[in-house]
C-alpha cells in the first residue's frame, strides 16, 4: 500500500494522534539524553510535556505533516519558516513504519512544501548519535551548516532548494 503524506488537522481528529506520536518522540530523545549523559531520567521536560499536551497551541503557525500508511499514521514532522528556510522539526517515524521509506517520503514533502512557499532551503538538527537518521539525510542530499543551535553534540544539517 502507498505511503501517503497529509497536513494534520490539528482542531479535530488528528490531535490525539499527533500527541500520542511526539509523546514517542520525546520519550524516545529523553531517553536517548539519559543513555549520553545529557540529562537524568524523570519526568518530561515542561516545554515538551506542553507540545504533548497542546500540539496546536504548541505549533501555532507551523504546519504538522503526517505519514500514513493503510489509513494508520506511520510517522509526523512540524515544519515552520525560518528566515528563508523551512525548518523541520519533531520528524518522527513509529518503529514499525521503520525502513518502509516514510522518513524520505516527510522529506520529500518538506521540500516540496517549502518550495511552494520560495524557501531557498530546508533545514534541521539531529543529535550526532543518531547515525541512522544522519545517513538519511545525507542520502537526501542534506550536508552540514553552521551551527545554529546552543546545545552540544546538536548537528545542523541544510538542503538547498
Amino acid at each position: 500500500m502507498p505511503l501517503l503524506v497529509r497536513l494534520a488537522v490539528l482542531d479535530g481528529a488528528d490531535l490525539g494522534l499527533v500527541a500520542a506520536m511526539l509523546a514517542d518522540y520525546h520519550a524516545q530523545t529523553e531517553g536517548e539524553k539519559v543513555e549520553q549523559g545529557l540529562a537524568e531520567r524523570g519526568p518530561l521536560p515542561e516545554r515538551y510535556a506542553a507540545e504533548v499536551r497542546d500540539p496546536a497551541a504548541a505549533f501555532a503557525g507551523a504546519e504538522v505533516i503526517v505519514a500514513e500508511r493503510d489509513g494508520s499514521a506511520i510517522g509526523m514532522a512540524v515544519l515552520h519558516r525560518s528566515g528563508s528556510d523551512l525548518e523541520i522539526k519533531r520528524l518522527w517515524v513509529a518503529p514499525a513504519g521503520r525502513r518502509s521509506g516514510a522518513g524520505s517520503t516527510l522529506l520529500t514533502d518538506a521540500a516540496d512544501r517549502a518550495r511552494a512557499v520560495g524557501a531557498t532551503g530546508l533545514r534541521l538538527s539531529v543529535w550526532d548519535w543518531r547515525a541512522d537518521a544522519l545517513a538519511l539525510y545525507a542520502r537526501q542530499g542534506f550536508v552540514e551548516a553552521p551551527s545554529w543551535e546552543s546545545r552540544d553534540r546538536l548537528v545542523c544539517l541544510r538542503l538547498v532548494l
